[in-house]
């Protein structure tokens, strides 16, 4: 599908190779997942839903009629529950009335609306906090599950290890993947110093601008106990790197702490000291180096319901906002506020 051996290898080669891969999803499988993941990825990106949504509207039509004749039959669904129960909501909706991802700024944050990721079932980001390492569990949801096999975009050897990159199932970044090292070695989201470096090579000599790299740790937003990356890319720096903010060299203070990091060593001995404290983190790997947001855990009691499923991208200054309501009137000081509820403990 790619015609280089590197996805990153520039802007084109990954702009249409993603296109592509979603364009083949779409024509050479029928199920409700592979439509789901390809309308999700479509709003997300004007271009994309200009090329796919005639042939998305197609299929809804005909999914919702397929499905409405199994039911009326009594016959047993072969499709996976949390895909029957997204497309039902999607049905309700209507496509005509599906929205795309909208995006404005509130003072210095990027603020998103997302209706179709509001529709994600939760995974493991809903657990309680317990520790940083967590055994990896076989049978558990991992990117070895031969029903993904059909959502890698990439695969091969990505800077000496082998690698496989996949559709976000519901995205909410540009051209945003989850990128996975070593697959088959079955790691546990719990980083390593090897690929740390492996992460920070790929985006500061990338041949895609803009090409970031966001980890959520176990307790900071991870959805799943699969090392993994998700990788994206910026047309604009994000908010965390803004000039203006004081980790950054400005003097404008950030809602709680961040630290700028520009060597790989460095950083390490600072990722080593959270796992020692058995402190959840954030981490925005770009070509400058990479931005380290320690926080509390996801299911800490001074967070709200409606915040503790923020990672990486929230943590640097870009929330996404499934309700209408919540995206136009949700103000800087209101942002500033619940990031400053992540703040640890001095």
């Amino acid at each position: 599908m790619f015609p280089s051996s590197d996805p990153f290898s520039s802007p084109a080669v990954l702009q249409q190779g993603f296109a592509d891969g979603l364009a083949s999803l779409l024509d050479t499988h029928s199920g409700l997942g592979v439509y789901i993941l390809v309308l999700a990825n479509a709003a997300c990106d004007s271009d994309l839903w200009a090329q796919l949504s005639p042939a998305l509207s197609a299929r809804h039509a005909e999914l919702a009629d397929s499905l409405a004749q199994t039911l009326r039959r009594g016959d047993r669904l072969a499709e996976p529950e949390d895909d029957v129960l997204v497309f039902l909501k999607l049905v309700m909706i209507g496509f005509e009335h599906l929205g795309r991802m909208e995006r404005r700024r509130a003072g210095p944050w990027d603020v998103l609306f997302n209706p179709i990721r509001a529709l994600r079932p939760p995974r493991s980001s809903e657990l309680k906090f317990d520790a940083l390492l967590r055994p990896f569990e076989p049978a558990g949801f991992n990117f070895n599950k031969p029903f993904l096999a059909r959502e890698i975009l990439w695969q091969g050897e990505l800077d000496g290890k082998p690698a496989r990159l996949l559709y976000n199932k519901f995205p909410f970044a540009r051209l945003h993947g989850l990128l996975v090292a070593e697959p088959q070695r079955n790691m546990p989201q719990y980083l390593g110093a090897d690929l740390h470096s492996w992460a920070w090579k790929l985006t500061t000599q990338s041949g895609v601008p803009g090409l970031c790299l966001g980890y959520n740790s176990h307790g900071g937003g991870a959805s799943v106990n699969h090392l993994h990356f998700q990788s994206f890319v910026q047309s604009k720096p994000l908010p965390i790197q803004d000039p203006g903010f004081i980790h950054n060299g400005g003097i404008l203070p950030y809602p709680l702490p961040c630290r700028r990091f520009s060597d790989p060593a460095e950083t390490w001995l600072e990722l080593e000291r959270l796992h020692q404290q058995n402190t959840p983190y954030n981490l925005v790997y770009h070509r400058e180096g990479l931005h380290l947001v320690a926080r509390v855990p996801q299911d800490d009691e001074r967070l709200s319901a409606q915040c503790r499923g923020y990672g990486w991208s929230e943590m640097a200054g870009a929330v996404t906002l499934f309700s209408r309501k919540a995206y136009e009137e949700l103000d800087a000081a209101g942002f500033e506020n619940e990031l400053a509820s992540f703040a640890p403990a001095a």
